[in-house]
C-alpha cells in the first residue's frame, strides 16, 4: 500500500487495465491512453466477490510479471487524492489479492509524458492467484462466474470493448470474448424464439403472441 501522508496535496495518476477503463467510479481531470512496461494484463485472478464466489469462482484481470500493458491513465486532483484511494481500496482490495504500488507509466499523448501511477498487481502468493490457465479452464470460470458486480461474461465483453475503443487487440482475451459472446447471443436468440408462443385468437385465422414471464 502506498503512503499518502506526505503527498496529500499532489495530483494522483491511476493506471487502469480492466474494469476501471470502462467504469472508473471516481472523478478525474484527465483520461489518457497509457502503457506500462514490465507487466502484462492477464486473466489470472480467481474472483470470489465481484464476478464469482468461493464456491463458483469467476476469473478477472491482474497485472502479472513480464511484457507490457496498454490501458488508461486517469489524473485525479490533489483534493480528491485521499478519497479516490479509499474508493480504490474498497473496490480492488476486498480480498487483498492485489498489491498496491506506484509504477512509472508512459502517457500515449503528443508529449509522451512519463508519470508515476498507482497500479494494482496480482499477489502471486495469494490463494486467488490462478496462474496461467488453459483456454478451456478460463472459459469454464467465465461461464460460471457471477458475483456482486454481475456476470463474469459481461466483465470480459466490456473490457474487450474498451480495448477496441483504444485500438488495442489482445488475441487470448478477444478469443475468450468471442466464445463467451457467441453463447450470450445464442441464449438471447433462444429466449426470443420461446417468447413467441402462439395461441388461437378469438377470431378465425387470428393469432396472438403471449410473452413468457
Amino acid at each position: 500500500m502506498i503512503k499518502t501522508a506526505t503527498h496529500d496535496n499532489e495530483d494522483l495518476w491511476v493506471f487502469a487495465y480492466g474494469s476501471l477503463m470502462w467504469r472508473p467510479g471516481f472523478s478525474y481531470l484527465e483520461r489518457v491512453p497509457a502503457r506500462l512496461v514490465g507487466l502484462h494484463r492477464a486473466l489470472c485472478v480467481f474472483s470470489f466477490f465481484h464476478r464469482g464466489t468461493p464456491e463458483r469462482p469467476g476469473l478477472v484481470l491482474g497485472l502479472d510479471r513480464g511484457g507490457m500493458c496498454r490501458g488508461i491513465a486517469y489524473r485525479v486532483g490533489g483534493a480528491a487524492r485521499a478519497q479516490t484511494l479509499r474508493y480504490l481500496r474498497e473496490r480492488e482490495q476486498v480480498t487483498t489479492v492485489y498489491l498496491e504500488t506506484m509504477r512509472q507509466i508512459e502517457l500515449e499523448d503528443q508529449a509522451r509524458r512519463r508519470v508515476r501511477a498507482v497500479c494494482y498487481l496480482v499477489d502471486r502468493s495469494h490463494v486467488q492467484y490462478a496462474g496461467r490457465l488453459t483456454l478451456a479452464e478460463s472459459l469454464h470460470h467465465i461461464r460460471q462466474g457471477h458475483g456482486h458486480s454481475g456476470a463474469n461474461r459481461d466483465y470480459v465483453l466490456e473490457t474487450v470493448r474498451a480495448l477496441e475503443a483504444l485500438g488495442y487487440r489482445e488475441s487470448d482475451l478477444h478469443l475468450l470474448e468471442q466464445l463467451a459472446g457467441s453463447e450470450v447471443r445464442s441464449e438471447k436468440s433462444a429466449i426470443g424464439k420461446k417468447s413467441e408462443i402462439r395461441k388461437p385468437g378469438t377470431e378465425t385465422g387470428s393469432v396472438s403472441v403471449v410473452p413468457e414471464h
